[in-house]
């Protein structure tokens, strides 16, 4: 981390009441925490259930002849 980078931590963290390396600490978790929503997020869903035999049965008699 830069000098610069550092400072404007610290701001944010005395801002915050917090000491700079209990911010970054929290500033850590907070990204982790993120990434993992952003993972589940965009996991992809399931394919759809194909219907059962009673699903199929009854789709069948809602067809007109």
């Amino acid at each position: 981390m830069t000098e610069a980078q550092r400072a404007y931590e610290a701001k944010r963290a005395a801002k915050a009441g917090m000491s700079l390396e209990k911010w970054l600490t929290e500033k850590e978790k907070r990204a982790a925490a993120e990434a993992r929503e952003q993972a589940v997020a965009t996991k992809p869903a399931a394919p759809a259930k194909k219907p059962g035999f009673f699903g199929r049965l009854l789709e069948k008699a809602q067809k007109p002849l």
